[in-house]
């Protein structure tokens, strides 16, 4: 990493007083011992972060720390593709999946020091039609999980358990058509998840053999089956005790689980989408691509 270093810091400004206090004191006294030139910006509701591409190529800004989540890192990893700039992770999220794939410390003073003493890499992502993703996505039932989880006025673990069960017994499977330069097969499916990083978040892994900068996405296609067996098969794929890797008979199994570098998902029942944990508009036809070396991610 160069010797030269001007960091800007995103903290949400809605953050709890003590808890944004604390955050605001701690980068600011230890990135000061640092002797690096730093700057503390607040987020916007709105998610532009346009705004940062300028200020990188004028100001000369070498990294953009993100103090957030998920859908926070993607929208600026969005916002900064194609510039000249490190990106950090401070995981202040209700998932952190993005962090935890790369191992980033949780701990606020650990994450700190692999801002400051880690190693800069180049990490994949992947366009949903128009829409960029640096972790996953989702169409069906964990997207409506997402839409409802948006909506709690408390967000954290517990409440996304409690969203989830209640969606649970509701939940309904969706017809999609896949379709890779490998295959096309049709299915019914709870959930399909497309995901660069391994998991969804909270260490709850479900794409165990994907890797942040392979030039591929892992596909996991949740298929219909009974309610019953729902749950244990979910469990049994993120816990590795089932192996859905590489299936070719997509007709056998509840669980498909296959790598590629693109694909189309035709989506005539309008399932609902997430983006990296956030809710976003859905639509008939998803063409997804990787994107490779998409960001330099700073990792221990």
């Amino acid at each position: 990493m160069s010797t030269y270093r001007k960091i800007v810091y995103l903290i949400n400004p809605i953050a709890g007083v003590k808890t944004k206090s604390l955050l605001q004191d701690t980068i600011s006294r230890e990135t000061g011992q640092q002797g690096i030139d730093f700057e503390i910006v607040y987020t916007n509701a709105a998610g532009d972060y346009r705004f940062l591409a300028e200020r990188v190529r004028n100001e000369k800004l070498t990294d953009v720390v993100v103090c957030g989540g998920d859908g926070s890192i993607n929208a600026v990893a969005a916002a900064l593709l194609g510039e000249d700039v490190n990106i950090g992770i401070i995981p202040m999220g209700s998932g952190n999946g993005l962090a935890l794939t790369a191992k980033i410390p949780l701990k606020l003073r650990r994450a700190l020091d692999v801002v400051f003493r880690g190693k800069v890499s180049y990490v994949d992502g992947c366009f949903i039609n128009d829409r960029f993703s640096c972790m996953l996505c989702g169409i069906g039932f964990d997207a409506k999980v997402a839409h409802e989880f948006a909506k709690q006025k408390r967000r954290g673990l517990k409440t996304y358990i409690k969203v989830t069960g209640a969606n649970f017994f509701s939940a309904k499977p969706y017809v999609f058509e896949i379709h890779t330069q490998e295959k096309s097969f049709t299915t019914e499916a709870y959930f399909i998840s497309v995901a660069n990083s391994n998991q969804f978040g909270n260490n709850f892994t479900i794409a165990p053999r994907a890797d942040l900068s392979d030039g591929l996405i892992d596909v996991v296609i949740v298929k219909k089956m009974s309610k019953l067996v729902f749950p244990f098969s979910v469990i049994g794929h993120v816990t590795g005790f089932t192996n859905a890797y590489d299936r070719d008979d997509e007709e056998k199994g509840n669980i498909v689980y296959f790598q590629t570098s693109s694909l189309t998902i035709i989506n005539p029942q309008n399932a609902p989408l997430h983006i990296d944990g956030d809710p976003a508009d859905t639509a008939e036809k998803f063409d997804i691509r990787v994107v490779p070396q998409a960001i330099r991610l700073i990792q221990p």
